[in-house]
């Protein structure tokens, strides 16, 4: 160690710079050269302590010189281990944060992608919600102009079947009273002639009635009123049937125009409804499709901030790591050098032109007459009750000290102390203590190496573990999103093939429908034309009928009284009125048939288009999610494979570090004594070995 007194030596320099951090690189081999000497001649003109008398100068200067390469080496090793776990420390932290960049970037291009998708498809919404809009708005101005339209309608109606009503009832009154031969026939015909359509040919037949019914009642004109009645009664019965067939025929239409509306208005409402149901759907995605954006820009200024903040300690840590590095290996190269300029002054030292000449002149500048008086002894060939007496301290020193430490080299001394010199034996005690340095040197150098390769292994061994750990959990992920995926894809597959089995059952359910009410209606169109034909062959005979009688009742009077005797054949006029009505009863249901089952199929075609369009839509959809899903499902599968192949790679190189680790073991793992406890047991037998050099040199001198 250096002291206060002895700083300013060559050594001490060198020392005092490596101690407080100096990387300059003045100490070579020069300097290790002058600081042997000095120590040499330092230490030779220091008087010796009653404990270090019998040591040479050479000794102690070997002495310190291997201390301070052992301590060199510690140090070079320390800073190894220390540096070595800094730079540990920035490769996990380079590797960290290059891989939170990465993400980060991945993130933000993501993002990006997602706000711009958001506000697109915000913008695509808002569009067809305009439109949507414009279309409920016009279809509810057609559904009011259609209303008010049925509304006026229904008002005509009811003027016209009212007044309608009234004729037909006016008539079948006229003809009762007709047929009872009533006083209030007058009255009654008043009422006929007088009302709204009716033919002025009926017109003129009712007044010559009136006229004739006016005049006295004698038996001529009283035949010719019971003949001109019956004609009169033929003409009303016409006008019945007329009027009746107006009335029904605006009955029909009335009935025709309601169904009509009502299925427009049903359609028109329909439409709207569904307009509004989207319109409503489609606000709703536009508002969670602008919420979703807005999350994502938030993500993105909040990632694109983090990212900010790791580049810039990426580039802090790179900048410190790179600097501390360059200092370490300027430390290294100058440790280096130190321990091989002390190595070499050992060297020199050690070499027989400095140990033979000190061994052989500066002991004796100090046991001169000692050595005369020595070699006269050992002249004679006898040993002196003294130095037999030293030389059995000296052996059971050396196996005290052997059994105590249990060194083998002590135990082997303590035998050749027996019987060889004690010149030979301080020789075989120099050896020993070259030895156990050049021992302790090289096992400082194996401990050195064994710690940094040891320290390299298990980072090797802990970064592989965790890359191990974390591409096991990736690929068990991964592979349960893709048996996720699976199932879900399987669901949508199931889905669709339901949706395509309905549809496929209501198309052909609507074929079959569509058919039966096609041919229902045309049997209905069919049957009313028939019906029509036969109530219009029926109704021209009696008209023609009842015309003739008319005519020929109206001819004059003298005639029909002259002709009163035979009354002319009409044909069943009192048959046909119910058969007419049969026949109007049997159109009026084959009309009704027909609007009804029109209306029926125009509404279960709008319902089965609404529900195509609606399960088309639906599939549309699924198919859409589908088509996503299998591409996720592949892009996780082949992340998936990739994993599995990085985690085969890893596992490979933590099998390769486990067996290396192995390969160290026997020669850097400690089994039985530790180096410390070693390192000690070496200190030990130096100071035994020392301490046993004392003691011959004390023999020496005496």
């Amino acid at each position: 160690e250096c002291s206060s007194s002895s700083i300013h030596t060559p050594f001490c320099c060198c020392a005092g710079q490596r101690r407080f951090g100096s990387a300059q690189a003045g100490c070579g081999m020069a300097v290790a050269r002058r600081a042997a000497v000095a120590l040499i001649l330092a230490c030779a003109g220091v008087p010796a302590d009653a404990g270090d008398a019998a040591v040479t100068p050479l000794q102690k200067v070997l002495s310190l010189l291997g201390d301070m390469s052992s301590k060199g080496k510690a140090s070079k090793h320390e800073e190894e281990v220390e540096f070595a776990k800094f730079q540990q420390f920035c490769v996990g932290t380079r590797e960290a944060t290059t891989k939170s960049i990465d993400e980060a970037s991945g993130h933000i291009e993501q993002l990006s992608a997602d706000v711009a998708k958001g506000e697109a498809d915000a913008e695509e919404l808002a569009t067809e919600i305009s439109e949507l809009e414009a279309s409920v708005a016009q279809q509810e101005a057609e559904l009011e102009t259609a209303t008010e339209l049925r509304a006026k309608e229904r008002a005509d109606y009811s003027s016209a079947h009212k007044d309608l009503s009234e004729s037909v009832d006016a008539v079948e009154r006229a003809i009762a009273v007709l047929k009872s031969r009533e006083a209030d026939v007058p009255a009654s015909l008043m009422q006929v002639q007088d009302m709204a359509g009716l033919p002025r040919e009926a017109k003129a037949a009712i007044r010559s009635f009136l006229a004739l019914a006016s005049g006295d009642e004698d038996a001529p004109k009283a035949n010719a009123y019971e003949s001109q009645s019956g004609g009169i009664v033929g003409m009303l019965e016409n006008l019945l049937i007329k009027f009746q067939d107006q009335k029904l025929t605006l009955e029909k239409e009335e009935m025709n125009g309601k169904a009509n509306f009502e299925m427009l208005a049903q359609k028109l409402s329909d439409n709207i409804k569904d307009s509004k149901r989207r319109t409503s759907e489609k606000t709703a995605t536009k508002a969670q499709k602008l919420e979703d954006a807005a999350v994502a820009k938030g993500d993105l200024s909040t990632t694109q901030a983090g990212k900010a903040e790791d580049e810039k300690k990426l580039a802090d840590t790179l900048t410190s790591c790179q600097s501390r590095s360059q200092e370490f290996e300027k430390n290294q190269v100058l440790r280096a050098e130190e321990i091989k300029a002390i190595e070499q002054a050992m060297e020199i030292l050690g070499s027989d032109e400095v140990s033979g000449a000190a061994d052989e002149h500066l002991p004796a500048l100090l046991q001169l007459g000692s050595k005369r008086g020595t070699a006269l002894v050992q002249l004679r060939g006898a040993e002196s009750p003294e130095d037999a007496q030293k030389r059995e301290h000296l052996i059971a020193f050396l196996k005290g000290r052997a059994s105590s430490i249990g060194s083998r080299y002590l135990s082997l001394l303590a035998t050749h102390a027996h019987a060889d010199p004690f010149g030979k034996i301080k020789q075989m005690v120099k050896e020993l203590i070259v030895k156990l340095m050049e021992e302790a040197n090289g096992e400082a150098d194996q401990k050195a190496y064994c710690d940094t390769e040891l320290a390299k292994n298990k980072q090797t061994r802990d970064n592989k573990q965790s890359e191990v750990e974390e591409l096991s959990a990736g690929v068990d992920k991964h592979e349960a999103e893709s048996a996720q995926l699976t199932l879900q894809l399987a669901e949508l597959s199931d889905a669709l093939g339901e949706l395509r089995k309905e549809q496929a059952e209501a198309t052909e359910l609507r074929s079959t429908e569509k058919a039966t009410n096609t041919a229902a209606i045309q049997d209905a169109k069919t049957a009313q034309v028939a019906v029509e034909r036969a109530t219009k062959v029926l109704k021209d005979f009696y008209g023609k009928a009842d015309e003739a009688s008319f005519i020929q009742g109206s001819a004059g009077i003298g005639q029909e009284m002259s002709e009163a005797s035979k009354e002319p054949y009409t044909g069943m006029q009192s048959e046909r009125g119910g058969i007419v009505g049969f026949l109007e009863v049997i159109l009026s249901d084959f009309a009704r048939l027909e609007t009804e089952t029109t209306t029926a199929e125009d509404k279960a075609q709008a319902a089965y288009e609404k529900f195509m369009d609606e399960s088309g839509e639906d599939i549309a959809v699924k198919e859409t999610e589908s088509s996503h899903k299998a591409d996720k499902k592949q892009e996780v599968d082949a992340t998936t494979g990739s994993l599995k192949k990085e985690l085969a790679l890893t596992q490979e190189e933590l099998s390769a570090a486990l067996e290396y680790f192995e390969k160290l073991k026997p020669e850097c793992v400690d089994n039985g004594l530790s180096y410390a406890d070693r390192v000690r047991m070496r200190e030990e037998e130096i100071q035994s070995l020392q301490e046993a050099l004392q003691i011959l040199d004390q023999q020496d001198m005496a």
